[in-house]
């Protein structure tokens, strides 16, 4: 008998509807896509490579999902730091198309220090990505754990290896390196999104008419873009700062790559750009605002990241 066989129907549904809730922690964990399917994908593997008689011992199998997809996840991000030191250019998180559905509620901790908890949908901003990979992968899992996703500190203890106070420190660590991220990482958060649809609406009309002097505009002075390709496309190898730079970069490269067209999509639950050439996706734009002007800019180019939105219909 299969190990499907060998679970009821309802407890089939239950582990099954866990898919959801394990993708959005090992995406925000991690910042791809790609590894967080693998990393799911495996914690179902490790789940059905147990006996019946093993699984029926467990009480609550989704926080046994969560400990051991989190748990995977955090050696991920050790291993990360070694293969990231041979990556070529830049690293950004992997975009996300559209409003992912696994950004949904999560029951979570209801005492777990509700002034430090951040937003679901905050927590899967490129700012906020970006201020996370800048993390160690134990302040990362633990921040992301209790103050994203409501765990209490034993728990995250358990699935961390270390002891609640150590787990406390680390997300207070975490929490102090996204309080200096700011406004980069919340000032986003807090500007209305009718407004920065606005703008990234006036950079895409700014940049289609190759109008150096209104991208100035909306730039911030000291705006900054990143660029990612990965090694597989032609990417800016290093940050590109200050609005006039930024505006006269991309007027260039509109005009040296004829054809490209400009969408508007909503990336990573913000408003952002697709940009196509020849019919294909050739890149994803994301992007930070603070004070009614464009701060941050990230571009994906790398095209194993942008495999998501070559599938879309």
């Amino acid at each position: 008998m299969s190990s499907d066989e060998d679970l009821s129907d309802e407890d089939l549904s239950v582990v099954m509807s866990e898919r959801r809730q394990l993708m959005g922690v090992a995406y925000r964990l991690l910042g791809s896509l790609a590894d967080a399917e693998d990393v799911v994908q495996d914690t179902y593997t490790r789940w059905y490579a147990m006996s019946p008689e093993q699984r029926a011992e467990i009480a609550n199998p989704a926080a046994w999902l969560t400990r051991v997809a989190s748990r995977i996840c955090l050696d991920v991000l050790r291993s990360a730091r070694v293969r990231r030191e041979s990556y070529v250019g830049e690293w950004i998180p992997e975009p996300v198309p559209g409003r992912p559905e696994w950004i949904g509620e999560w029951p979570g901790d209801a005492t777990a220090d509700p002034a430090d908890r951040v937003t679901l949908d905050e927590s899967v901003n490129m700012a906020f990505l970006v201020v996370l990979d800048a993390m160690t992968p134990a302040e990362r899992v633990a921040f992301v754990l209790h103050d994203v996703f409501g765990y209490a500190f034993p728990e995250v203890a358990e699935i961390v290896g270390r002891t609640p106070a150590a787990c406390r420190q680390l997300a207070s660590s975490a929490r102090r390196r996204v309080h200096a991220a700011r406004p980069a990482a919340g000032a986003a958060a807090a500007a209305p999104d009718a407004r920065r649809a606005d703008l990234v609406r006036d950079f895409k009309r700014a940049w289609e008419a190759k109008d150096i002097k209104a991208l100035i505009g909306l730039l911030a002075p000291d705006a900054t873009v990143v660029a990612d390709g990965g090694g597989l496309v032609a990417a800016a190898p290093h940050p590109i700062e200050g609005h006039e730079r930024i505006a006269r970069y991309l007027v260039d490269l509109a005009a040296r790559a004829s054809g490209m067209t400009f969408e508007e999509r909503t990336v990573n639950a913000q408003p952002g750009l697709m940009v196509c050439h020849e019919g294909a996706v050739a890149a994803v734009f994301a992007f930070d605002v603070a004070d009614d002007r464009i701060t941050g800019i990230w571009a994906v180019r790398n095209p194993e990241k942008l495999r998501p939105w070559t599938t879309e219909e």
